[in-house]
Parts: structure tokens; sequence; C-alpha cells
């Protein structure tokens, strides 16, 4: 039975079982109502190609990082003096038909695809973003967050520059473009040496493409090549799919040049800090077949389901995985364990990924909007749930009541990522604390509330101890509140629209 019902104005969710009650607020954003799962916030390209249009190729590249972002897309190339730029809200499928690409002409340009983590969801809001003065222009594209955004855009205001959006990724920009140089590495330098925060760039400059990332490394770049034509990318997926072979990544507090000479490398010289690559790059965010730091995510993924098994074994007939980042995790579990693997949920991938608000109506199914169960392998069965993560604890409990639904005799819930208690702000929409179930609840507390019959996180160390990775090498914020950049906990996406 579904029961509906409101409290000052807030929405909530009952629905009654058999053998308990489930109560839960009907979630006003979409993403977060059918997908409990952290978001990222950008990919971002850039190709430079003496011998063609690179137009296709970064439309190819920005596909294959669709998972990265999907609320919208957008290309910036440069011919004879002119930057062209196409972009608008959606994703890259629908943003590009063949002639807005014939329409960007050039042998260099850059590219993004955007899930917001500053600002709202715009056409105006989309990258890449394209500024000028009387002496420069330049066109940019940015995955991160700036921490001290609100004092740099004070700074740019009272030197008379009017923003156009809401987002940290224009600041960026106007600090680069207004500085007195001709040199890119010099205005780039200039920048970082102002900005907090992590953040990964692909600029177009003149006839120069740049890569840039931040000092702590928290979010990735890497370089390929592919003839006479080199690529910057999020990810290494993005380079399989416009047949790139990988050169290396960016290195922390890097910034390549690429021009028809070759690439040039240029470090930041602020203060030394240790690196601090995203942990949750290797959990959730990247593609299972990216290589990040010389490892396949798809084989950490799996490790981490091997490690979730030897320290966490329970007695079971069946081990499915939470689509999709949680099957390889799954794999490596049903190996370990000797329990078989199987298929229980099938994920409609589309659901989320749409702007259409549903009705309340709709929204009451919750979970089942976005996943189905396969009945005949659960019924009846002791299952172990492998999942990346549990973030909000909006999604968990309605798919293990959809597992229940279909027979599953017992649950038992393994999650790869341990507990997260604070926000993110780098990158991740993580931002508000009292959001994060496991900053309000105890595991046993959430074990009851998501209706699990037991339930156990790695911790930090164990998965860590997957890709050889160690405390002072990532940023484990999420999970610790050691943040490698100080922040202001106060900071929300929507801090420049107020």
């Amino acid at each position: 039975m579904l029961v509906v019902f409101s409290i000052d104005a807030i929405q909530y969710i009952i629905i009654v079982q058999k053998d308990r009650c489930l109560i839960f607020q009907a979630d006003q954003n979409i993403e977060h109502c059918f997908d409990d799962s952290p978001k990222e916030s950008c990919g971002v390209v850039g190709v430079y190609s003496p011998d063609f249009e690179v137009a296709q190729t970064l439309f190819y590249a920005l596909y294959a990082l669709q998972h990265r972002g999907q609320e919208s897309a957008g290309i910036s190339t440069t011919a004879d003096g002119h930057i062209f730029t196409h972009k608008n809200t959606g994703l890259v499928s629908h943003v590009f038909q063949e002639n807005d690409l014939e329409s960007l002409v050039g042998k260099l340009g850059i590219g993004h695809t955007r899930y917001s983590t500053t600002g709202s969801t715009n056409n105006r809001n989309s990258q890449p973003l394209h500024v000028k003065s009387t002496k420069s222009e330049l066109a940019l594209a940015h995955n991160g967050n700036i921490v001290n955004v609100i004092e740099l855009k004070k700074e740019l205001e009272l030197e008379g520059i009017r923003f156009n959006t809401t987002i940290d990724s224009e600041v960026i920009a106007y600090l680069i473009n207004s500085y007195p140089s001709e040199d890119i590495s010099e205005k780039v330098k200039y920048a970082m040496k102002k900005i907090k925060g992590a953040y990964s760039l692909t600029i177009l400059y003149k006839d120069q493409i740049i890569g840039v990332r931040d000092p702590h490394g928290v979010r990735p770049l890497c370089i390929g090549k592919v003839e006479n034509s080199f690529v910057l990318a999020s990810e290494t997926c993005a380079l399989d799919h416009v047949g790139a072979e990988f050169v290396r990544e960016v290195e922390p507090g890097e910034i390549v040049v690429i021009d028809k000479t070759g690439l040039h490398s240029f470090h930041y010289d602020g203060l030394t800090v240790r690196p601090a690559p995203c942990i949750f790059e290797y959990i959730y965010f990247a593609r299972p077949d990216s290589v990040m730091n010389g490892l396949l995510n798809y084989s950490v993924r799996r490790k981490m389901g091997i490690q979730l098994a030897k320290k966490y074994p329970v007695e079971a007939d069946v081990v499915i995985g939470v689509p999709d980042s949680a099957i390889p995790a799954a794999i490596g579990y049903a190996f370990e364990s000797g329990i078989p693997y199987s298929d229980g949920l099938i994920r409609n991938r589309y659901v989320g990924r749409t702007f259409i608000q549903p009705e309340q109506r709709f929204r009451v199914l919750g979970a089942s909007l976005k996943y189905n169960t396969l009945a005949e392998v659960v019924d009846n069965k002791r299952v172990v749930v492998l999942d990346d993560s549990i973030v909000r604890g909006t999604t968990t409990p309605q798919v293990l009541s959809l597992l229940k639904g279909a027979g599953a005799k017992e649950i038992h819930v393994r999650v790869c990522a341990p507990p997260i208690t604070n926000p993110c702000h780098f990158g991740v929409d993580l931002a508000n604390k009292s959001d994060l179930i496991a900053a309000q609840k105890s595991i046993p507390q959430i074990k009851e509330f998501i209706g699990a019959d037991s339930l156990y996180y790695l911790t930090v160390e164990e998965c860590l101890e997957t890709f050889d990775g160690t405390l002072d090498k990532h940023c484990t914020a999420c999970f610790t509140g050691d943040y490698p950049i100080p922040v202001q906990l106060e900071l929300d996406k929507m801090i420049l629209e107020r």
C-alpha cells in the first residue's frame, strides 16, 4: 500500500508491506529520486590536429564521457582568428546534429559535458565558456569546483568585469583572460596562484590548445596521440573512442600547451602540496574501461568486491550488483566467496536523464522506474547485494523493497565506498552534510532503515588497499573530513545565484 502526505509543505511517502513500513521524503530533485549515487561535475576534451577538422573527433570523445554529466554539452573550435561555439542543455547526441558539427570549423577545439555542482541547469551555464576583452579572447571547459569563488568574483567585478553565468568556471576564464600577457602559460599560472580548489581545464587560445590540472590533481586529465594530432580528455575511454593512443596523464600542477610545434609542458611554481586525486573516480565516476594511474578501473572495482568477500563473508545463494558501477564488485565478491553471480536488477539507463519532472504518482514508484527485478533469480533466495555507495539513503531502501517484493528471503548489503559522512566541495554533488545518511545514522541504524539483514562497508584503509593507495596520496575527505584544500563548509551549488 502507498500513502502520500505532507508536513510543512514537504511531501512524504509511506510504503506499507506485510512485515514493515517504510517512510521516504518525496525528493524534488528527479536525479535524487531515481538515483542515489554521487554525481560527477563534468567531462572535458581538447583536440589539436594539423591534418583534419576536429569537430567530429570532439563529438565522439564527448560521447564517450557522457557518464560524467548529462545536463548540457558543448564544443568550441577556432579558425582564421574566430572562435565558433555550439552548446545547449541535454545529452551529447541531442545537442549536436550533423549540421551543427559542420558549422564548427577548425583544426583545434575543446568540448564539455556537464553535471552542475555550481549554478543551475540552463543554456547560459553550459560550456565551453567564450570570454573576450579588447586584447584577448579564449574558450574554456572546466571540471571541478573553486572554493574561493566568491572572493575572486568580487575582485573581478571591482575591475569592471560583468558576469553572464552563475558558475565558477567563468571566474577562472576571466582570471586567465584578463592577465596582461600574450603567453598563455603565464596567464594560466597567474590564475592558478589565485584559485583554490579542484580543476581540470581545457582551453582554446589563439592557435593553441591548453590542458591544466590543479596542484593536487583532484580531477583527472590525460593526453593521447593519433598520428600528428593530440587529444586531451578526462578519461582514457575517450581516447579509445577516437583511436588515440594513451601517452600519459597530465601531472598535478602541470600546464600543457599544444601548438604547431608540438606539446610543451610547464609547471605551476606555487607551494608544494600533496597529491590528492579523488578516490571516487575509482569507486564510481570513471568508466570501468578507463585507466587511471596505470590501473584499469574494472579491475579495481572487482578487487573491492573480493575485499568485501574476504572481510565480510555471509552464507547466501546468489550475488547481484546494483547496475552499473557495482557489477564488477559483485563479480569479484562471487569469485572470492564461491556464491554464484547473476543479474538480479535490470536498469533503465534513461531514467533520471530527463528534464521532464515526473508527476507524484510516478515519483512514488521511485526506484521501480529505474530498476526492475529478475524475480526468478532472487525468489526464495538469500541475496548478497553489492553497491558502490550509499549517499542519501533514498534509493537503497526502495531497491531492497523491490527485491523483497520479488521474493528475496534475505538481503545482505555490501558497499564498496566507506560511509560518506562529509560534503565534497571539489566537483562532486555532495555539498550538504545534512543530506548524507551516514552523517546522521550509525551503520546499525542504516541497516534497519534500508531494510537489510546485514550491512557492511569497506573501511577507508580496506578500500585504498584495492589499488595500493594511501591516505596521503588521495582525497578521502568525504569519508574522513580531512580536506586537502581548506574549504568554507557552508558553500553550496547555488552560491552564485543569491
